[in-house]
């Protein structure tokens, strides 16, 4: 793994050329294709506060020298789980058979104990990862709300018109609501401001249940969202083929969506075939089944003393 040094001004371009139009504009095609904002939102608070460039900065060095040195989590992290329903339609007010169908995905994903785990290609069956981490559901908090349709503004977090976290130095903070502009979800990533910090849903790609509908069906946009709220980055690096900071992930052009078929080759050099069935590709729920080694390492190196969310505990 080659170290990460990124300036103020790098951290900064790195995500101003995020932007992908497929993620905000509104779908109006008959195929549906995933929409995360987490890294435009990501550069709308580095550009709001430089500060948080160097904050990230710090968490890159710490988390290469992490994985470097093996210091790593033993044991398994467990997260409490705080999940905000904000809601101005009966259906909006998600129940809580759904808000648990999320936990249980979450759980089985990040543990390696999804029923489509095996179908990984024997290409990565050497680096598929067993993540260990697991997610238990501590309280639901609702509100009521006049809100037709929420955005990436963080309107959602503030007393005034949401609902704010609640401790986020311990818990990990989810809010379900009607999100708007084709954004399924988006996650802070370590080093923001506790007052945003978390991951927000749109609550129709929430769960498993309820009012969920397919491509967006299976509780996968909460999984590749939470990898966000744990410092993995797009697969493709938002950038024609960028870097994730993961060394056993391949080189992507650019993202996939919908299902590839087996084997789908990278126009990068070299042409690698793509894990596309990665979580922090774009591909649809039914498509994305597993997390990599590399990955696994980046995760864990946050829990450690001295990572971005040690506070969280083994």
């Amino acid at each position: 793994m080659k170290k990460i040094f990124l300036s103020v001004t790098a951290m900064m371009l790195l995500f101003s050329c995020q932007n992908d139009t497929t993620e905000m504009a509104p779908e109006t095609s008959a195929v549906l294709k995933r929409g995360c904002a987490s890294s435009d939102v990501l550069a709308a608070q580095i550009k709001a506060d430089p500060s948080l460039a160097l904050a990230m900065n710090k968490i890159e060095n710490f988390t290469n020298n992490a994985m470097t040195s093996g210091r790593l989590v033993n044991g398994k992290v467990q997260i409490p789980v705080v999940v905000n329903v904000l809601y101005r339609t009966a259906s909006e007010n998600i129940s809580l058979a759904q808000i648990q169908s999320q936990i249980d995905v979450l759980n089985r994903d990040f543990n390696a104990q999804n029923t489509d785990f095996s179908s990984v290609p024997t290409l990565f069956s050497t680096v598929k990862a067993n993540v260990g981490i697991s997610f238990v559901l501590q309280n639901v908090v609702r509100r009521a709300t006049t809100v037709q349709s929420w955005t990436t503004n963080d309107a959602m977090k503030r007393s005034a018109t949401g609902i704010t976290p609640t401790t986020p130095s311990t818990v990990l903070n989810m809010w379900a609501c009607n999100l708007g502009g084709g954004i399924l979800g988006y996650a802070q990533f370590p080093g923001g401001a506790s007052s945003t910090d978390g991951v927000v849903m749109d609550n129709n790609a929430f769960g498993s249940t309820g009012s969920v509908s397919a491509p967006f069906n299976l509780g996968r946009t909460a999984t590749h969202e939470v990898g966000h709220w744990m410092n993995l980055r797009h697969i493709w690096g938002d950038a024609n083929c960028g870097s994730d900071f993961v060394s056993d992930t391949p080189t992507h052009n650019e993202a996939n969506y919908g299902v590839p078929a087996y084997p789908s080759l990278s126009l990068c050099t070299g042409n690698p075939v793509e894990m596309t069935m990665n979580y922090m590709d774009y591909t649809d729920d039914r498509g994305m089944y597993m997390f990599s080694n590399g990955q696994k390492s980046r995760m864990a190196a946050l829990f450690v003393s001295g990572g971005a969310r040690a506070n969280f505990g083994i």
